[in-house]
């Protein structure tokens, strides 16, 4: 063996070792193998400098691995380091080197967006030196996380309760959580009124103006003025004043880069950000395809929006032999990133063959890599294609008093729509003529109120963070989960909560701790650590400008912060033992508890109101033989063991509705289920078969693939949809 290759992960060593002779060896690190301890602070300080050290450790798993490394590393002539090409893959790359032995900068480091033949023998041919500015900055990032996450930590734990953390992006992005739950709690709604009418030829108009005054939105707060305006318009006779077509573009979207494609996938493909993240690592680390096994997308964790010449030239060639030259436009498009900071040395997130499209790659992934493959695939030769073509059409309707609008809309040239699909159904006027008279059918008045800013869902949760700078792509996916395991979050109908606890931490944070959860503070960090990257800034100095501040503000938080663990007396007594009760606070608010806890467990809500213990049902557990009780969740009621959380068995109080409909993978009877995230059809055989359906499968097969179907309702109507190929025909 004359050269050792080492990557990350064995799927991305298989991959490429499919493309490079015997005298090449790749080899997998599996990740982090050497880091920061879990059971201690891992940092020390230097008195005299100020200077702050990592103590870095190789966890116990991963000694195995690094002792493979070193006795390959002996017998290689040339040891390659192939790391991610990104801060965190940068510093796997040093952190392989030091476990080995190595000197890091002595290593050839090769890099790749994708992992294809030419791409790997490209890297081979132009090998650089590890980037310690890259290496330093992610190190900075990491010790401050484990300086805010290790100290600040057990501060709320003795403060607040146990099983608390806090985090430099986690906090900040809580804040804008709980700031949107405070918003909507201080809402205030306010009435409005609409007015609608039919004209003649089925001509829908609302109200534009009323005496001269333009008629906004809140314009008409109450039944009585809506009235006046509907008698007005009763008693009128109405012209065509105003017929006007507007001819306007569509621009073509850009290219994913993480974000983008995390909040797509959300909305269009109903997928978590952990999930399509997931799902975009096996695409790029490596699949089977009529070409081998090989990478399908570049690189997903990026937040640029350039893309190679050559993919472009690709992509055009494929635009106008598939579509013809109405859609390719006379030169290729470029596309800069408004995202803080982006690396735009990086690639947008692209297949790496053009040739590969959705209906050969069906033969090849499965469901889910099939969907947001194509959701990939689509975006890029869209954002090489001509923009679409609107026209825009007016109609006004005037009285002595007033006027009414009525628009339309017409698709004149779908442009990129062609392979992005577009949703909405032409809205097309009749035709009139200025000045002809119009009898109006039919007026009706609606009542409103304003309705309070939305809560974020994962997608547009993302899309705040990447606005305001919090975070880089790698970390998007992973502050969610994280906010979710603490139990600061709850996902109600894809919507996030906070809990009771995530006020509480996040109003002493801003008390006692405000740059934590000030975002203005997080973005600039990030922007702090940019400038590490490109060695304009000394890590060294950031750290000690943070660290001194922030522990002087953990000491005074020890002793000034009033602990909320602090039972206060209510001045009654248990009714089951005659003891003290006590007001406490717990994860999700107040409530009131025997002091004889864990002797007594009586405990009730705090505006008195017994809290009610779960009924008894007729089942028995089929685990354990213990009686199984009726509980009640967001999504209503189900059957759990009373043994909880010995036997952790449930399961729901209906009875699952079958469909008539087979499973289409293994012919057993699929089911309507009830979720975390809504309705769903799944097979009886789980988990043998893991068939799983987000809208209702039915007795047709499709006509590109032969698989089952299912209905679906869109804006524009009633489809049935493929559920592999995802070829879609009108229901009629």
């Amino acid at each position: 063996m004359k050269n050792l290759i080492i990557v990350e992960s064995p799927a991305k060593a298989r991959t490429i070792s499919n493309f490079l002779s015997k005298e090449y060896k790749v080899i997998a690190s599996k990740g982090h193998i050497r880091d920061l301890p879990k059971s201690t602070f891992g940092i020390t300080l230097d008195e005299e400098t100020g200077d702050l050290a990592p103590k870095y450790s190789i966890p116990r798993d991963a000694n195995p691995i690094v002792k493979e490394l070193k006795k390959l590393a002996k017998q290689a002539e040339t040891i390659y380091i192939a790391t991610d090409e990104d801060r965190e893959g940068e510093a796997i790359g040093y952190h392989i080197a030091m476990a080995i032995g190595k000197e890091p900068t002595q290593l050839p480091r090769i890099v790749f967006h994708e992992i294809t033949k030419s791409a790997i023998q490209h890297a081979l041919e132009t090998p650089r030196k590890v980037d310690m500015d890259s290496v330093d900055a992610q190190q900075t990032r990491r010790m401050l996380d484990r300086i805010v996450g290790y100290k600040l930590s057990p501060l709320l734990a003795s403060k607040i309760q146990r099983g608390l953390s806090a985090g430099r992006v986690q906090s900040s992005t809580l804040k804008l959580v709980v700031e949107r739950e405070r918003e909507i709690k201080a809402f205030n709604p306010e009435e409005f009124w609409t007015i609608d009418t039919l004209f003649e030829k089925n001509i829908d108009a609302s109200i534009y103006n009323y005496n001269g005054l333009k008629i906004e939105k809140l314009s008409i707060q109450n039944e009585a003025d809506a009235m006046e305006i509907v008698a007005a318009a009763q008693s009128e006779s109405f012209v065509v004043s105003k017929l006007e077509k507007t001819k306007r573009s569509t621009k073509t979207p850009p290219p994913f880069m993480t974000s983008t494609l995390q909040q797509s996938a959300s909305t269009q493909l109903g997928f978590s950000p952990k999930k399509t993240m997931m799902v975009a690592q096996k695409l790029y680390e490596g699949v089977k395809t009529n070409k081998g096994t090989m990478g399908v997308i570049t690189y997903m964790r990026t937040d640029s929006m350039n893309l190679a010449r050559e993919a472009v030239e690709s992509a055009r060639k494929h635009i106008q032999a598939t579509y013809g030259d109405k859609y390719l436009p006379a030169k290729a498009k470029t596309y800069v990133s408004k995202s803080k900071g982006a690396q735009e040395a990086h690639e947008a997130i692209r297949p790496t063959m053009v040739a590969f499209d959705g209906k050969l790659a069906a033969d090849y992934l499965t469901a889910d890599e099939l969907k947001l493959y194509r959701l990939i695939y689509n975006r890029f030769l869209a954002c090489q294609m001509t923009e679409a073509q609107m026209e825009s059409q007016t109609i006004l309707f005037k009285g002595d008093k007033c006027t009414f609008k009525a628009s339309g809309r017409k698709l004149l040239f779908d442009g990129f729509y062609k392979v992005t699909g577009h949703g909405d159904k032409d809205k097309l006027l009749p035709s009139l003529d200025k000045g002809q008279a119009v009898t109006m059918d039919d007026i009706k008045t609606e009542q409103h109120f304003t309705e309070p800013p939305a809560r974020y869902n994962e997608a547009s949760l993302i899309k705040k963070l990447e606005s305001l700078g919090i975070g880089r792509p790698s970390t998007y996916a992973p502050t969610v989960s994280t906010l979710q395991t603490r139990k600061y979050i709850e996902l109600d109908k894809k919507r996030i909560h906070p809990t009771e606890i995530a006020f509480t931490v996040t109003e002493m944070l801003e008390k006692h701790f405000p740059e934590i959860v000030d975002s203005g503070f997080t973005a600039n960090m990030e922007e702090t650590l940019d400038e590490i990257a490109i060695g304009k800034t000394s890590w060294q100095t950031i750290l000690k400008e943070f660290y001194t501040p922030f522990m002087h503000k953990i000491e005074e938080g020890k002793q000034n912060i009033k602990s909320l663990k602090v039972a206060i007396p209510t001045g009654e007594n248990c009714p089951k033992c005659e003891s003290d009760l006590l007001l406490r606070k717990g994860r999700y608010g107040e409530f009131i508890a025997c002091s004889n806890f864990p002797k007594c467990k009586y405990t009730k809500n705090s505006d008195g109101t017994e809290i009610e213990g779960p009924e008894e049902s007729d089942e028995k557990c089929e685990k354990c033989g213990s009686v199984m009780v009726i509980k009640n969740s967001k999504r209503g009621k189900f059957l759990a063991c009373s043994a909880y959380p010995k036997c952790k068995n449930a399961k729901s109080l209906e009875p699952a509705k079958e469909i008539n409909t087979p499973c289409p993978e293994c012919g057993g009877k699929l089911q309507e289920r009830e979720g975390r995230r809504g309705k769903f059809f799944g097979c009886v055989n789980y988990p043998k078969c893991k068939f799983i359906a987000n809208f209702e499968p039915v007795d047709k097969k499709c006509p590109q693939c032969n698989y089952t179907m299912g209905k679906k309702t869109l804006k524009s109507g009633d489809v049935f949809e493929c559920f592999k190929c995802k070829h879609k025909i009108e229901a009629k």
